[in-house]
């Protein structure tokens, strides 16, 4: 029997721009799918980042807004204080949120702000060309560490997730992974869950991590470089529920 795959209403049926193999389709499918499960599509508004995701609104069906580098947590905040009814979520890379946009990130789950960001994180900045980012794990070579990043003169993969967890304001924190059909499913509930909490009024902020490859600029076929997040990504940043006040 032939086994049809069916897209869901939220998510678009148009041309890809991302490189063969880029988890974001990905990532894309799994907000769209939650959306549409919880039926929450005519209200729900998003936020498109800078970087290789800019162009998120072209894949799902709802509401986008597209912001300056970093500061969707910044423009969240007043799109959900001004719409308390509506369920808003921003889509960010690690460039986009670890990196110029840490202060929003960190002040927005602070505050505790009513909002579900969506973190991707594939340890390098895609869109500019595979320079160092703030979650590029030591030894991995980059445009701009072509020998490996190194703790003396580079310093430590910042570990987003750990941060937003230890704050007050955040109520839900997890880190998952598009590296094989398990985790995806795992990937799908916590992304589901994270926007139950907005959409139950629970008060704070929910911040979901997802580990994602880049095959183009870690220089691997997309099979290996689904190998690389379990053999060596995960190691740095392990998986699983950092926090959930339910």
């Amino acid at each position: 029997m032939k086994t049809v795959f069916q897209r869901t209403p939220t998510l678009k049926n148009c041309k890809t721009h991302y490189c063969p193999g880029c988890g974001h389709g990905i990532a894309h499918r799994l907000v769209a799918e939650a959306i549409d499960e919880l039926d929450i599509r005519g209200k729900t508004i998003g936020i498109a980042p800078v970087g290789c995701a800019v162009l998120a609104y072209d894949y799902l069906d709802v509401d986008m807004v597209e912001v300056a580098h970093g500061r969707a947590p910044a423009v969240a905040t007043g799109m959900k204080r001004t719409n308390p009814d509506k369920i808003i979520f921003s889509y960010q890379g690690d460039g986009d949120l670890a990196a110029i946009g840490t202060a929003e990130i960190i002040h927005a789950a602070h505050r505790g702000e009513h909002i579900t960001v969506i973190f991707i994180n594939n340890a390098v900045f895609g869109m500019t060309g595979g320079q160092m980012a703030p979650t590029t794990i030591v030894g991995q070579k980059t445009a701009t560490t072509p020998k490996g990043r190194n703790i003396t003169t580079e310093g430590h993969p910042l570990k987003v997730s750990e941060l937003i967890a230890s704050l007050p304001g955040a109520v839900f924190v997890e880190r998952v992974s598009v590296s094989n059909p398990a985790q995806i499913r795992k990937a799908k509930k916590a992304i589901k869950h994270a926007f139950e909490l907005q959409l139950n009024k629970t008060a704070g902020l929910a911040f979901v991590e997802v580990l994602s490859p880049c095959p183009t600029y870690w220089r691997m076929s997309p099979v290996k470089a689904m190998e690389w997040i379990e053999d060596e990504m995960t190691k740095v940043f392990p998986l699983g529920r950092l926090k959930d006040v339910e």
